[in-house]
């Protein structure tokens, strides 16, 4: 009976130890998969669109995920003040443009010039840029603060420009 009891509770800790990886996993910035539909979610919501251009091996953008973005998604404040997704450029991966044009993420790397991973885009409905672009990681001390300015510059911006619904 007490081997049993101890089988059942081993098996019980697997399961719950391999529900929290995936779960921690799921947090992470969501790949984009269609542009046009998040651009569309992103203007309902009267919020910009934060663009992250990774490289699949590249330690800067794993960094700058697991310091600043992903404790970013965390905190639910933030959904609605920006909508995040993720494009890895180095990969062969199609989506969908914001015209709903399939297209791979590195020719789109390329319509944007986005020579340098991590690279953050703050982009309106349909694409188009409406702060300052930030390139590289230089201090993680800084940069959470960069970016709430950023988001900031990007949501009064759309709002001068009459872009939210």
């Amino acid at each position: 009976m007490y081997k049993r009891r101890k089988w059942v509770a081993v098996i019980l800790t697997t399961i719950l130890l391999n529900m929290s990886c995936i779960r921690l996993e799921a947090t992470g910035v969501p790949l984009a998969i269609d542009l046009n539909r998040e651009g569309r979610q992103a203007r309902q919501a009267c919020i910009p669109l934060l663009l992250e251009f990774a490289a699949e091996h590249c330690e800067y953008c794993t960094l700058l995920e697991e310091e600043i973005l992903n404790p970013t998604l965390l905190n639910r404040d933030y959904d609605q003040r920006v909508l995040m997704r993720k494009l890895v450029i180095d990969g062969s991966s199609k989506i969908r443009d914001f015209n709903a044009t399939p297209v791979s993420t590195t020719e789109l790397a390329s319509r944007y010039r986005v020579f340098v991973t991590p690279t953050l885009l703050f982009v309106d409905s349909q694409g188009r840029e409406l702060a300052e672009r930030m390139v590289g990681v230089m201090t993680l001390e800084f940069y959470g603060g960069y970016l709430d300015q950023a988001i900031d510059a990007s949501s009064e911006m759309l709002r001068e420009l009459g872009r939210c619904q």
